[in-house]
């Protein structure tokens, strides 16, 4: 009699861990992207044109999906469900760079503050990992089977961020030194270190000013839109418009306070091209 329910038991535990790897089972797919990136900074002035396309930088990045619709271990389709048929779960490992420059009236000035300004330069360097659930409108198993060619999406995602940048200000790039630049670093005025002047010199970062140049870490929500265009069987070209939100306003450098132009975290819009291959 034992015996019996066991066996019951057995086929039941059986009967539902088919159930959940028809319901919950996955294939995976393996990608690159990479593309230039817009980073709005402290760097230039709010909604200045030149300052807009001027700090443009590159980025670059491993993706992984996992696809509900087909499930690896059998070769086949998993069960139709909704969910199954219309996201994806994608990991990702980012890392992007960019130079920035100070853009806008203030900066052509022909005095010490205008070239002080020009010639203060940074480089925001960010590593992001984080994972988006991407929505597909149309059927992720049609487009899979060939039914069409496009398939566009939405996605949201959250990222965890370590950036490192760096700053410079050198006022031998207009061939002449104008007076002494208070360095924090070395005080020296012929140094190439990130210098301290009127308007970054209040602050909550380093020595108390508006610049800081050490590493540090965030989070960030990043949203996109975009779509796979079919190349083949196992493979998808995908184009992604991308937006990251960071929660820290430190990831270029750069946060003085107060300035009228200061008033956001730093955020950047990536746009990248990839390319996608179905591992299973």
């Amino acid at each position: 009699m034992k015996a019996k329910y066991l066996l019951l038991a057995l086929l039941s535990f059986t009967m539902a861990h088919q159930s959940l790897n028809a319901q919950f089972g996955f294939s995976h797919e393996l990608g690159v992207i990479a593309g230039p990136i817009a980073f709005q900074a402290d760097y230039g002035e709010r909604g200045n044109q030149e300052t807009n396309i001027g700090n443009t930088g590159f980025g670059v990045g491993l993706v992984h999906y996992l696809n509900f619709s087909y499930q690896a271990d059998c070769n086949c389709y998993s069960r139709y469900t909704y969910f199954n048929d219309h996201f994806k779960v994608r990991n990702e490992i980012d890392y992007h760079f960019t130079n920035l420059n100070n853009f806008g009236p203030e900066t052509d000035d022909n005095d010490f503050g205008g070239l002080r300004l020009r010639n203060h330069k940074g480089k925001a360097s960010v590593l992001e990992i984080g994972s988006h659930l991407e929505y597909y409108p149309l059927s992720i198993r049609d487009f899979a089977a060939g039914a069409f060619k496009f398939a566009p999406y939405v996605s949201l995602g959250a990222h965890f961020v370590s950036y490192n940048p760096s700053a410079t200000t050198d006022l031998r790039a207009d061939g002449n030194i104008f007076g002494q630049v208070l360095n924090p670093y070395t005080q020296d005025p012929f140094d190439t270190g990130p210098a301290i002047f009127d308007g970054f010199n209040v602050g909550d970062g380093e020595f108390g000013t508006g610049v800081d140049t050490r590493p540090g870490t965030t989070w960030a929500i990043a949203g996109s839109i975009g779509t796979r265009y079919k190349l083949g069987v196992l493979s998808d070209l995908n184009l992604d418009l991308r937006w990251h939100y960071y929660f820290s306003n430190w990831v270029d450098g750069l946060n003085p306070d107060p300035r009228p132009d200061n008033k956001v975290n730093d955020w950047i819009f990536w746009v990248n091209v990839g390319y996608i291959y179905y591992l299973d």
